[in-house]
């Protein structure tokens, strides 16, 4: 062992509560403190890297960083004890969104440390070195990377805030039985809160599937102001219960409830809970996901057989995080991703200046590797079966990262797959962009839609091109003949839908009056991927419900010819343009406005509740929706008056758009067009990438002259496509079950459902797809 001269060189680093320590993987593949030679983490700045001779990420880090002094961690697996009788194995443990206990990792494994040093030519060096001890103490003892960005997804921390701290409540009284029986307003006897300002009793709000309430907890408080309610039933004679500050809009700590509560003549030493608390609600949730699981035996009870190996790599299922990894095992199956992702993985390690962690394309390459190199995907006896399985990987850093700062990917809640596939598609498009990259792999997803117009009077007609990644299917319901549930119906039926006129009212221009237009959807180019979201839920009785109408996998390709629009014909003619110079109407996702438009929405009550969520998508959209119904107004026309400050946007807001590759007018169009949010305005950028900008001569060309419009697609024939995968999802809700995918390798279909993968039968037809990637012949 050798005494190194670096230490009091090396600039090591105590770890503080704010550290990210990534000891549990390398930041730049999926070798871990189980691989052979486990990981060598930074004493300087505690990246993770990999101690393989193949890879060496660890070396790559000291070459690039210069920080020499790393601890090698490994664990080795303990012999698993002797297992217990059913009769006397205890009941496995309820999961908690507040609390995660870990397991006691010392029972299962034992572990190794090491102190190296990479200027000394990786060798080990003597670790008593008081200086040198301190640390590796410190980082053995702390909370990992990973450890941590759990917790914090998975932790709702609730806390007092000023509203319950001052609270002032009215003259106390006494509540009578009666008045606590059920809601002020209707006669809902569960999930009431009491308003502890003036002890007025509301039901609770109406949520996405036409539970909790009718909303007049949530009325009273707008009514009148009175902020901080208390959810009865939930109220322990400990003296706690749910708490909400509507002013804070979260759930909230109070310090005095009893004495509150006491103001309204409620003992909390006589209270006994009824309900479950919010938290027990979620973790009911939870459980009830993972009843829901597809099955993995064919239907005469033969398991299917398992799959290992290059591109047969399961991904852990990190608590509700099926719906990001069905897109993933979908995507990178597509050769475009695999180029882009695998093919230079090391490269883009050796070359890329920033830290792996916080690189989106470092963990899109991490990923890459992990799902094609085949170095994850071995078959290990399951302990609680006589075949084999796989531990898979887990995407938690990829997680970790894309969905920092979104309020729903950052969290362990489950999510709509679809709505993470877009999420995902547009970070990489603004990192790709932001680079000046020319291999982004979501151009194959890009193509246009023609919108035609035709106004039913004058028969003039109006052309419009809509760039786009994706389009949902709308599914006929053919309800079967005396029998309950529905017939299959093929992708042409869909398609026909999908295409059909649409009758609208129409302020025709040439007619200069109210008329019916016709209007109707095709094709304008074709991509090579065609992502299609099955549109299963439709509302009834404003409650969203599934359609579990069987779609049949067709075994021949599907010719997408006769979708393809014409654009103006040469005996049409052209509607008049209508100035939108002095519109105030704000933009917006014209891929968020079709989902709330399908799902029975009117289009006014749709933009509104996309402006008023701040554009963040269909589904808080749809939420706020249910949340605003009496609204009154919520019918106006939308208006927005342009902000000041996005009159004349900001030279800071131009600059940090133009260092993303657009030029002066695109950037200064596009914070006009969103009232200078730099945020929406990158979105908008992309989303009107053709957008014409006067003054803006970036494409080239002579100044004030036009710019070709350049088509974005392929609009030649023939245009066949095969299902290359899709996404299915059990459950009556987005909101809640479970995700997986089907992947067709060289014509054999791969089931990947989390960590298992198999090969399935060819399915015939399935009620339960919600997303198809359609490949394009070639």
């Amino acid at each position: 062992m050798t005494a190194c001269p670096h230490i009091d060189l090396a600039q090591l680093q105590l770890p503080t509560s704010f550290s990210s320590i990534y000891k549990d993987e390398c930041t730049q593949c999926f070798d871990s403190q189980d691989s052979p030679n486990g990981i060598d983490v930074c004493l300087t700045c505690f990246n993770g890297g990999c101690a393989d001779p193949s890879k060496n990420h660890a070396h790559l880090h000291f070459s690039k960083a210069q920080h020499p002094i790393v601890l090698n961690m490994r664990r080795i697996a303990k012999d698993p004890p002797k297992r217990r009788s059913e009769d006397e194995s205890p009941p496995p443990p309820k999961i908690s969104k507040l609390a995660i206990v870990p397991e006691n990792e010392e029972d299962k494994y034992h572990y190794i440390t090491k102190a190296k040093c990479y200027a000394c030519d990786g060798v080990e060096i003597d670790a008593a070195h008081p200086q040198l001890k301190t640390v590796i103490d410190a980082v053995v003892n702390a909370q990992s990377s990973a450890q941590k960005s759990e917790v914090q997804a998975w932790e709702e921390e609730v806390t007092a805030c000023e509203h319950t701290l001052c609270l002032e409540q009215q003259p106390s009284k006494q509540l009578e039985s009666q008045q606590l029986a059920h809601c002020s307003e209707c006669d809902l006897r569960e999930n009431l809160w009491l308003c502890l300002t003036c002890g007025t009793l509301g039901c609770g709000r109406r949520q996405y599937d036409g539970s909790g309430g009718n909303n007049h907890g949530l009325e009273h408080y707008e009514k009148t102001g009175h902020g901080v309610a208390c959810k009865l039933g939930t109220i322990t004679p400990e003296g706690t219960a749910d708490i909400y500050c509507y002013l804070c809009n979260d759930a909230r700590l109070d310090p005095e409830l009893a004495s509150h509560l006491a103001n309204w003549g409620i003992s909390v030493s006589n209270q006994q809970k009824t309900e479950k608390s919010m938290t027990e609600l979620v973790s009911m949730q939870l459980e009830q996901n993972l009843k829901f699981d597809f099955s993995m035996t064919t239907e005469d009870g033969k398991q299917l057989p398992s799959l290992f190996g290059s591109g047969y790599t399961g991904l852990k299922n990190l608590g509700n995080s099926c719906y990001m990894g069905s897109v993933l095992q979908s995507i990178f199956d597509l050769q475009t991703f695999k180029d882009r992702y695998f093919a230079d993985a090391q490269a883009h390690f050796q070359s890329c200046t920033s830290e792996p962690a916080n690189c989106l394309d470092c963990q899109l390459h991490k990923m890459a590797d992990g799902l094609w190199s085949g170095r994850y995907s071995e078959g290990k006896k399951d302990p609680d079966s006589d075949h084999l399985a796989q531990d898979g990987i887990s995407p938690a850093m990829l997680k970790a990262l894309v969905g920092k700062g979104h309020p729903e990917f950052s969290t362990m809640r489950q999510q709509d797959a679809h709505e993470f596939f877009q999420y995902l598609a547009s970070a990489i498009e603004k990192k790709e962009k932001a680079s000046g990259s020319s291999h982004d792999p979501t151009k194959l997803f890009e193509f246009e839609l023609e919108q035609r117009l035709q106004c039913t009077t004058c028969q003039k007609v109006r052309y419009q091109r809509d760039l786009t990644k994706d389009i949902m299917l709308p599914v006929p319901e053919k309800t079967k003949e005396g029998e309950e549930g529905y017939e299959p119906v093929n992708f042409y039926e869909c398609l026909d839908l999908f295409v059909a006129p649409e009758h609208l009212e129409y302020q025709c221009p040439s007619c200069d009056k109210k008329t019916e237009a016709v209007k109707t959807v095709k094709f304008a180019t074709f991509p090579e991927t065609l992502v299609m979201q099955i549109n299963r839920f439709k509302i009834v009785n404003w409650v969203p419900t599934k359609i579990a109408v069987p779609i049949q996998i067709p075994d021949e390709s599907l010719s997408m010819d006769k979708y393809l629009g014409s654009g103006q014909l040469d005996n049409e003619e052209l509607l008049p343009e209508t100035s939108t110079a002095s519109s105030n109407e704000p933009s917006f996702d014209q891929a968020a406005l079709d989902q709330l438009l399908a799902m029975g929405f009117p289009e006014n009550r749709c933009k509104r509740a996309l402006m008023n969520t701040g554009h963040n998508g269909a589904e808080t959209a749809m939420n706020w929706l249910f949340e605003h119904m009496e609204d009154p107004g919520i019918d106006d026309p939308i208006s927005q008056e342009p902000a000041a400050s996005a009159t004349e946007a900001s030279a800071d807001q131009v600059e940090l758009l133009m260092g993303m590759g657009f030029s002066q007018a695109q950037a200064k169009k596009a914070l006009r067009e969103t009232n200078g949010d730099p945020e929406r305005a990158v979105d908008w950028l992309f989303s009107h990438p053709d957008e014409p900008v006067d003054g803006d001569n970036s494409a080239g060309g002579s100044e004030g002259a036009p710019q070709e419009k350049k088509s974005v697609g392929d609009a030649t024939l023939p245009a066949n496509f095969d299902v290359k995968s899709f996404v299915s999802h059990k459950g009556t809700s987005v909101h809640c079950g479970h995700y997986v995918a089907h992947v067709n390798k060289n014509g054999q279909w791969t089931l990947f459902n989390d960590n298992k993968v198999a090969a399935a039968p060819k399915p015939e037809s399935t009620s339960d797809a919600y997303i198809f990637f359609l490949q394009r012949q070639r």
